[in-house]
């Protein structure tokens, strides 16, 4: 992919996706005022009404797993706030768990009590596959967040974070950042290696990076926690004399990475963290950390499955678009976070 190419990905990406990125996608696909007040002159039956009008209260069952990481509290906590907004929607949100077969047993649950919808961010996506299919056949309809079912008939609609999207945006940056200087060394420090996600990530960083002359010199591999991130960090540092900058794929290890980085004194670097924690953000804001950047990888992911659970169950259609109904797949936008754009994106970053 050439440069202009990989620019151009960025443009239609922000362009086209951005309306359904993390908090805008809220306010798009339920807050459109009717055609008559706003002088619109498209969408037809989807403009012709407010989708935030209250309607007849749903109930809408959430299951996620365990939030053992600051991204996944953001998930439910942020859910929790979508919910909150309408006083047609009650949320019944199940303990979250990692033990599939408590997770397979909430969705039954959900299906037993006759809720109107679902939203499920499964543990492991082809395990939960066949209990989203028995609540589809009961009329349930699943709206499926992050980890992807093995079969398209187990959701209404999938809403995903861009992986690959996230590689891009920080290789692209990378390259930027290192214009001109062959021969940069460039570290890696991903997550888990046997996740497809990790995978699609590393893979989107070595193809932005190509595109500029570059490669990965040295990849060392975490887990997401600050622990691993320490470790990986600690024997990256050690094997590499010399770096010019480092993609971190998660902020959560990356708390981990910069306490390591700290511990051996190095700073000839600079730091592209991943997923958009609000410490990191910080720490961009401070401007006095190796870590410049980071990818933002949407926590909003399930409150947005909850507003899209809302119009699927009283039957609305998506307000920003002119075809009528919920698109089946929603990927959203990995932007990256700099000094220069953290003040628009800090106040939604999650904890971690």
């Amino acid at each position: 992919m050439s440069a202009t190419r990989q620019r151009g990905y960025r443009r239609v990406t922000s362009t086209a996706v951005a309306f359904i990125g993390a908090g805008v996608l809220l306010a798009g696909c339920t807050g459109n005022t009717p055609e008559s007040e706003s002088g619109g002159g498209g969408g037809g039956n989807n403009a012709a009404s407010d989708n935030d009008e209250e309607g007849e209260t749903v109930r809408i069952g959430f299951s996620a797993p365990a939030a053992d990481h600051g991204w996944m509290a953001g998930i439910t906590e942020a859910a929790r706030a979508a919910a909150e907004e309408y006083g047609d929607v009650e949320l019944v949100v199940a303990e979250g768990t990692n033990d599939v077969s408590t997770q397979i047993s909430q969705v039954e649950t959900f299906i037993n009590d006759g809720v109107d919808a679902i939203v499920l961010l499964p543990f492991d996506g082809a395990a939960m596959t066949p209990v989203a299919l028995q609540a589809m056949e009961a009329g349930i309809p699943v709206i499926n967040v992050d980890r992807e079912f093995d079969s398209p008939f187990a959701a209404r609609a999938t809403v995903l974070g861009d992986n690959y999207g996230m590689g891009v945006s920080a290789g692209t940056y990378v390259c930027e950042q290192l214009d001109g200087q062959t021969g940069a060394v460039v570290a890696e420090i991903a997550g888990i290696d046997s996740l497809p996600l990790t995978q699609d990530r590393s893979q989107g960083f070595a193809d932005a990076l190509a595109d500029c002359g570059l490669e990965v010199s040295n990849r060392v591999a975490a887990d997401f926690t600050v622990e691993g991130g320490e470790e990986a960090a600690a024997n990256l540092l050690q094997a590499a004399p010399q770096i010019d900058a480092i993609w971190n794929h998660d902020d959560d290890q990356g708390v981990g990475v910069l306490a390591a980085i700290e511990n051996a004194g190095r700073d000839e670097f600079f730091m592209v963290g991943g997923a958009g924690s609000a410490n990191a953000m910080r720490a961009i804001q401070e401007g006095d950390s190796v870590l410049q950047a980071t990818v933002i990888y949407p926590h909003t992911q399930a409150a947005d499955g909850v507003r899209l659970a809302r119009l699927v169950a009283q039957d609305k259609s998506f307000s920003d678009l002119n075809s009528q109904g919920v698109p089946r797949t929603i990927v959203l936008n990995a932007p990256v976070v700099t000094s220069e754009n953290v003040d628009d994106f800090i106040d939604a970053a999650f904890e971690s």
